[in-house]
């Protein structure tokens, strides 16, 4: 990763982080950012993070200059995940916030819709990119992990083994 890119994802974390801390809004973060703090060496395409429905669209009017996506409810079969959420892109780095209420992934072994269960409470803090942030409890994420089983699942599964061996 070029110190650039590594410079502007410091940046729109911070930028979100900030904007949500300042709001005394709830978050979580998922996917890629959550999966480094967790031990895995992938690229990081964007941010992804939760927050609960109550506080959902006061983020995305808060944020409604970098609208690239609007909020509204998608469903990525390919990707396992039927939600609404919000894209922002702040200093060319993709930003996306889902709302937690009625989100769901696709269980690749009962080939079935199944909710995604986010518990805030239960959260674990790191500093990646320079910043603490809250990230998904550890427990969920394999969960949810090994129900969606995509090639970027299973390598963010073994990297939390290996940090981990009780997982």
């Amino acid at each position: 990763m070029t110190k650039d890119i590594r410079q502007k994802q410091s940046k729109a974390l911070c930028w979100i982080v900030s904007l949500l801390n300042q709001h005394q809004i709830s978050f979580l973060i998922c996917g890629g950012l959550a999966a480094i703090g967790y031990g895995s060496n992938r690229k990081l395409n964007d941010i992804d993070l939760f927050v609960t429905s109550n506080h959902f669209n006061k983020v995305v009017s808060l944020g409604d200059e970098y609208i690239s996506k609007p909020a509204q409810r998608y469903c990525e079969a390919t990707e396992g995940w039927d939600l609404e959420y919000v894209q922002f892109v702040y200093h060319d780095i993709k930003i996306e916030i889902g709302n937690s209420e009625g989100a769901k992934i696709f269980d690749s072994s009962t080939h079935a819709w199944t909710p995604l269960k986010l518990d805030f409470s239960l959260i674990e803090y790191k500093t990646i990119l320079g910043i603490e942030i809250p990230l998904m409890d550890r427990k969920a994420r394999i969960d949810y992990k090994k129900k969606l089983r995509r090639p970027v699942d299973l390598q963010d599964i073994e990297a939390m083994a290996k940090l981990s061996p009780q997982t």
